[in-house]
């Protein structure tokens, strides 16, 4: 059998926990494009299969868009049911939600919207009343035992079905999207079950949001449907193009935010992002977003829960409070990345991590006792954001909207004038300050623990309620001091002038932006979910300084964090490095050290092949012309050159331990009656990427990050020298 002309099952592949070699994926995809392309000359029927390939990444985006939107619309309709389920039960349809119910039921009045009598809560239904301290135990033992039945069948899945479910799954995209491997984390299995238990954590009430781990359920579905199309699924450079798009995906149905997702995938996961890339994330996006809007899971015809209007413009002025808010954010993100980092070190490095079953129920119950006295923590996360967002209006009943009743003469729109704050708006400040404190604490061991756990959502809340409290804080200011400097000439008595929603959603996007580090894709979901084009300014100064603070305090953001914890081979398009030796410093071996391990082109059997493999754990050898002549000739991966063999010896007849392996292009001429030998040079890197033993490391280190190398080698008058680095977690030849 010539392996030259053959295909050999197996070789071009690649070992779980590897990387890949973007350069031979890309070369590969070329070689497959000029073929059909040369093909569709020939015949109609090839023309037609030239057509269909073209319009195949068309057709995928599609389905992605289209299964990921459904996913999502699921997700929410379920989380938003079961989380009012620890509250109590729809008489009329145990699968009606509490607003839901209310709607269908014709008794229930403006004043009191909430309430109506097809809704009943746990000790109406037990006890038969709805008041008293007896009651108030009853709704609240309910209430901490559906939170960790929920929270102890979403570890259970997750550790009995699908271990990858866990966790916000981004570290893990952005690191195999750089071109890692991973089998098994993008799966069926592990899209089932975190879609499941994705419902069950958010419904049971712990400080972890869904956003994030859509990400990873619509990188899923990418991943899965790749297997539909020969192009996607032989191709793992091609294949993370899609995984790329996906990333939008996720992030288009979690904020309803197409554009951003764009964005998001561009500067926050994706590691090779084209042209055309961009145009199928966009086409991706806006599918899922259209389907989601289809299903209108919260029926408001919102594609999130939390979309408000701002009805008063900002002042000049108040930039000063968004940049304080800015500060914050950054201050926050920065505590909060290197105290989730100890917990995270403290529970792989000590018996903590050995019951993860334990930990989660224990956090859940912390969580449940604290949240539910308060009714800003007993609330979901993603309804208290929708609540502090809140533009006060005329029709308001919000605790945070009772203010104090002035005359007010002339009303021009929708939105209340500034006014006093009432009894009841300073006691939703003081549970204001005590969720904000609760929030900020409990986040740090709710994220990383073995069930799906988002961080978008938690550090949007931290930030919009000290945005909140800030506004407030303005706007009594405003109303009893608009004498003074800062307020005379634009902000009049009984004038609407200060809006505390808005300090909510920019101290949203100042915390959000500590913790992850996003700028540009953040202003434009905060952007989206607002509808406000005029509050982008606001947004982009409260950003870019909780950026920089952020990184005056560490460099690192919440994901890199956890990359670098779990020790993925990521290099970090975004970090400097400033090296001042050159290839031949670094490179491996050293003069003291062992020879370079390599391979001659026509001078070994393959029992000295196999003996090299064994003795060695490298990930790839040179191949040289002879052990004198160094001169390089190409490169052979470890994995193909022993696939290969062992396929040999299987299908080739003859082939012993002693028959010679050849990756020359001609086979030379053999002595009677020896043994066939084998042809190898179709597995052989012809064109592996070299430099010099005097180049510089830190262009090595770009050419790795800019080209996505496995290895490189260092030549000498082009011989072989060393492997100056090889990008993976295995055992490798850091030299040769």
């Amino acid at each position: 059998m010539d392996l030259l002309d053959e295909p050999v099952p197996g070789v071009g592949t690649y070992e779980d926990f590897n990387t890949i070699d973007w350069v031979r994926e890309k070369s590969k995809d070329r070689d497959r494009h000029r073929e059909i392309a040369t093909k569709s000359k020939e015949s109609t029927l090839a023309l037609m299969k030239s057509i269909s390939d073209a319009f195949s990444g068309w057709l995928l985006m599609l389905l992605v868009g289209l299964m990921a939107g459904a996913l999502a619309g699921g997700i929410d309709i379920s989380a938003h049911w079961m989380t009012d389920l620890k509250e109590g039960v729809c008489l009329n349809g145990f699968w009606f939600n509490h607003e839901h119910c209310c709607w269908n039921s014709n008794e229930t009045t403006f004043q009191e919207r909430d309430k109506c009598p097809n809704w009943k809560s746990w000790a109406e239904l037990i006890v038969g009343t709805n008041d008293g301290p007896f009651a108030y135990i009853m709704n609240y033992l309910m209430y901490v035992c559906w939170a960790l039945l929920f929270s102890f069948l979403a570890v259970s899945l997750v550790r009995a079905f699908a271990p990858y479910a866990c966790g916000s799954g981004i570290p893990e995209i952005k690191t195999i999207l750089s071109g890692f491997i991973i089998r098994g984390y993008l799966g069926k299995w592990t899209l089932m079950i975190k879609t499941i238990t994705l419902v069950l954590a958010v419904s049971s009430g712990l400080s972890l949001g869904k956003e994030g781990p859509l990400v990873h359920v619509a990188c899923c579905c990418g991943n899965i449907l790749c297997h539909l199309f020969t192009k996607y699924r032989r191709n793992e450079a091609k294949r993370r193009e899609v995984l790329s798009a996906a990333a939008a995906v996720g992030v288009s149905v979690a904020f309803g935010a197409p554009i951003g997702g764009v964005l998001f995938s561009l500067e926050e996961v994706s590691y090779y992002f084209p042209l055309k890339t961009l145009w199928r994330s966009f086409f991706a996006a806006l599918v899922a977003a259209f389907t989601l809007r289809s299903i209108n899971p919260f029926g408001n015809s919102r594609l999130v829960l939390f979309y408000v209007e701002f009805h008063s413009p900002w002042h000049l002025l108040e930039l000063i409070p968004f940049i304080l808010l800015g500060i914050f954010g950054g201050i926050w993100g920065a505590f909060f990345i290197r105290a989730n980092i100890a917990w995270c070190r403290r529970r792989k490095t000590t018996r903590l991590g050995h019951y993860p079953v334990l930990e989660v129920l224990v956090v859940t119950a912390v969580t449940a006792l604290l949240a539910f006295p308060n009714s800003y923590t007993r609330m979901s996360t993603s309804e208290l954001i929708s609540e502090l967002f809140n533009d006060c209006g005329l029709l308001d009943s919000s605790q945070l909207c009772n203010y104090a009743n002035v005359s007010v003469t002339k009303i021009s729109s929708d939105a209340l004038p500034d006014r006093p704050a009432g009894p009841d708006v300073y006691t939703a400040m003081w549970q204001l300050s005590l969720a904000l404190v609760f929030k900020m604490l409990i986040t740090v061991v709710t994220f990383g623990m073995k069930v799906p756990s988002g961080l978008f959502i938690p550090s949007m809340a931290v930030g919009a309620i000290a945005g909140r409290l800030l506004g407030v804080g303005m706007e009594q200011l405003a109303y009893y001091h608009h004498d003074w400097v800062i307020f005379r000439g634009w902000c009049s008595p009984g004038a609407d002038c200060i809006t505390p929603g808005l300090y909510a959603m920019v101290g949203a996007a100042a915390c959000l932006g500590g913790v992850t580090r996003m700028t540009v894709s953040l202003v434009v979901i905060m952007f989206e979910l607002t509808g406000g084009l005029e509050y982008i300014v606001p947004l982009m100064a409260a950003t870019m300084t909780s950026k920089w603070v952020a990184d005056a305090l560490g460099r690192e953001g919440i994901y890199e964090a956890h990359i670098r914890l779990n020790g993925y081979p990521f290099l970090e398009s975004k970090e400097e490095f400033s090296h001042k030796t050159l290839a031949m410093d670094v490179m491996r071996p050293r003069r003291s050290d062992p020879p370079l391990s390599v391979i001659t082109q026509d001078g070994m059997s393959v029992e000295e092949v196999e003996s090299l493999i064994a003795e060695t754990s490298y990930s790839g050898f040179p191949v040289v012309v002879s052990h004198e002549s160094q001169r390089l000739v190409g490169f052979v991966q470890r994995r193909d050159l022993v696939i290969s063999i062992e396929n040999a010896r299987k299908r080739q007849e003859g082939v012993v331990s002693a028959s010679r392996i050849f990756f020359t292009e001609y086979t030379p001429p053999q002595p009677p009656n020896s043994p066939p030998p084998l042809k190898l040079r179709g597995i052989m890197d012809l064109s592996p990427f070299t430099v010099t033993d005097h180049t510089a490391m830190d262009i090595v280190v770009d050419i790795f990050r800019k080209l996505g190398l496995r290895q490189c080698l260092v030549t000498h008058n082009g011989c072989a020298l060393h492997i100056s680095l090889e990008f993976s977690c295995l055992p490798l030849q850091n030299g040769c």
